[in-house]
């Protein structure tokens, strides 16, 4: 009998699912980048099922923390963020979603989640260790 090499169906594959380390919510977080911009547009929330439709749709999707429920971003937008590449970190508990983003990617409005929310920092420089 040949091993089964797909999960049944709304499975994570376990070669993926026994990397993430979870939080306590079992969340991992995922940084979404522009795909050829590489400007970071947003960050959110996936559990095993959001990640299974972000791999397997070409769409991203995420769990919502405040509704606790699945949403796929641009459904009432319209801004939609088609997949390009996903990566997960050394680490496993950060994911890094890389999309052609349709639109905002903000619920804002605005292009990122970042644009105009800079905070004040000391800018650091190599140069100053010498």
């Amino acid at each position: 009998m040949s091993e089964q090499k797909n999960p049944p169906s709304g499975a994570l594959p376990a070669e993926i699912a026994d990397r993430l380390k979870r939080d306590s919510a079992g969340l991992v977080a995922a940084v979404v980048q522009q795909f050829d911009t590489l400007e970071v547009l947003m960050v959110g929330w996936m559990d095993d099922e959001a990640l299974r439709r972000t791999l397997t749709s070409g769409r991203v999707t995420f769990w919502s923390r405040s509704r606790q429920e699945y949403w796929r971003k641009g459904d009432t937008s319209g801004h939609v963020q088609w997949v390009k590449s996903v990566a997960l970190d050394c680490d496993g508990d950060a994911l890094l979603v890389q999309v052609d983003q349709v639109g905002a990617a903000c619920h804002t409005g605005t292009r990122t989640c970042f644009d105009g929310r800079e905070l004040p920092a000391v800018v650091g420089s190599a140069a100053a260790i010498a």
